[in-house]
Order: structure tokens, then C-alpha cells, then sequence
């Protein structure tokens, strides 16, 4: 059965640090691209970042380029978010997704929230 389960999340100070992770079952995790999204209450789902299949290379949203890496262990079955400087914006459910040509999975979420 394939499936996404993102952990990490939690609530973290302004500032601060949190590295998400997802891992992939039930499927060839190396021949997906993956993506991390977000969705904040009332507002549409967004990209935030991604990565190619052997994680060459990588694509940011400019809200949080500079702050927030992509990476992929595909040894692991594993794609991460490392998020740094974070900010009450980034608040939200963040999203793994792994996409090969028309097929796409989902992760559930794991929800992150950037207050004091």
C-alpha cells in the first residue's frame, strides 16, 4: 500500500528550527520527484519546495528561500524540509507529495505552528 507519513511538526518560537520528515512505502521512491507544501486555514494549498528524483536539483518559494533546504535519502525512502528562521507566516500543514509523470501521492500532514 503506498503511503506518505510526514513527522516533525510541532510548535516553535520565531526564529526558530524544525526539520521535517517524510517517508515513502509502496512504491519506487527514487524514480518520484517529491515536493513539500503548505496550507494555512482559509487559504489555498502551496508549493514550498522540491526536489528531482536523485536530488540534484532542488526549487524554493521565495518566501522561504534562504531559510528552508530540500533534500532526499533515497536509501532512506525519505524526504526532508529543514526550515530555519522560521516565522509566523510559515505557520501551517505542510505536505509531502511524490509526483512521476501523471501519478501523484499524498501525505497526510503534519502540522506546524511558529508563535511565541
Amino acid at each position: 500500500q503506498v503511503q506518505l507519513v510526514e513527522s516533525g511538526g510541532g510548535l516553535v518560537q520565531p526564529g526558530g528550527s524544525l526539520r521535517l520528515s517524510c517517508a515513502a512505502s509502496g512504491f519506487t521512491f527514487s524514480s518520484y520527484a517529491t515536493s513539500w507544501y503548505r496550507q494555512a486555514p482559509g487559504m489555498e494549498r502551496e508549493l514550498v519546495a522540491s526536489i528531482d528524483s536523485v536530488g540534484a536539483d532542488t526549487n524554493y518559494a521565495d518566501s522561504v528561500k534562504g531559510r528552508f533546504t530540500i533534500s532526499r535519502d533515497n536509501a532512506k525512502n525519505t524526504v526532508y524540509l529543514q526550515m530555519r528562521t522560521l516565522k509566523p507566516e510559515d505557520t501551517g500543514v505542510y505536505y509531502c507529495k511524490a509526483v512521476r509523470s501523471w501519478n501523484a501521492y499524498w501525505g497526510q500532514g503534519t502540522q506546524v505552528t511558529v508563535s511565541s
